[in-house]
């Protein structure tokens, strides 16, 4: 706990918490969690934890364990958010793209990468979770199968996130050569993110991906975007429907899922927390 106090001191007088204002008028309200902390506490659970705000809509027979599996304290998910922010020593940027994994930059951080069907929202959330270094240009367009390489984003020396080509419609032609070779390939991958559409749940060409992970053992998890668009029936049912996939056809998927809104910014908080912690800059002993 008497770490958890010095980081908070440190959140504090953090390096970008004292640039010019202005800086900081151009972030949306919700990037920082410092501000979330203090709205009041049916909000903060919206927010924070998505899942378990759900949790009352569903009758008393339905399941709900797994939507706590991943369940760190507010401190922690306060910590992780410093490893987003830029400082001196600590940058934060795009850092390279790549067609082929023999073009890809050899790091030695760990990495986590984000892959899923075309217009999925992959590039909002890139965007959402690097809010508070809006140095960083993801670029998001509304056309879909707009990104065509890996792009490696450098969160410091701690880890890299890789933003793959969507699948399905408009997708590289040679989108399996170079998906599949990362993903096989790279050895200090930690993490695959695979998003799914919080409207339309799990398509068939998300099956394919399921498979693929699946038959190449690749830890991953299963991300549910667009939350805010949703009618809260139709989310309901689509999460209890993603969650009994995980349990009864998967075996390499994080139980739990994590419904996130890039505009909202529910979930964002808690998603960055847990991708401090499978990489390593984060052990939660807490749950």
């Amino acid at each position: 706990m008497f770490y958890l106090q010095k980081t908070r001191k440190f959140f504090e007088a953090n390096w970008l918490l004292r640039r010019c204002a202005a800086t900081w008028k151009s972030l949306p309200d919700k990037a920082s969690f410092a501000n979330i902390l203090r709205m009041d506490d049916k909000t903060l659970t919206k927010l924070t934890f998505p899942l378990q705000d759900l949790e009352k809509y569903y009758v008393s027979n339905v399941n709900t364990e797994n939507f706590r599996i991943f369940n760190p304290s507010l401190d922690y998910i306060q910590w992780a958010e410093l490893l987003f922010k830029p400082s001196k020593d600590h940058e934060i940027d795009y850092f390279s793209s790549a067609i082929r994994m023999d073009h890809a930059p050899l790091l030695s951080q760990p990495e986590v990468c984000f892959i899923g069907r075309s217009n999925v929202g992959k590039s909002c959330l890139l965007k959402a979770l690097f809010s508070l270094a809006p140095e960083v240009e993801v670029r998001v367009s509304k056309t879909p199968g707009h990104t065509k390489k890996l792009n490696f984003f450098k969160v410091g020396k701690r880890f890299t996130m890789v933003d793959m080509p969507g699948y399905g419609y408009r997708a590289p032609q040679d989108f399996s050569e170079m998906v599949e070779a990362y993903l096989q390939e790279r050895k200090n991958l930690k993490r695959t993110f695979l998003l799914v559409d919080g409207v339309t749940g799990i398509q068939e060409v998300d099956n394919t991906a399921v498979e693929m992970l699946e038959e190449f053992g690749i830890p991953y998890v299963l991300v549910l975007t667009k939350i805010d668009r949703a009618p809260k029936g139709l989310l309901l049912k689509n999460v209890l429907a993603i969650q009994d996939f995980v349990e009864k056809q998967t075996q390499g998927c994080f139980p739990q899922l994590f419904p996130v809104s890039s505009v909202e910014f529910s979930g964002i908080y808690l998603l960055r927390c847990f991708i401090a912690h499978v990489t390593g800059n984060l052990s939660i002993t807490e749950s």
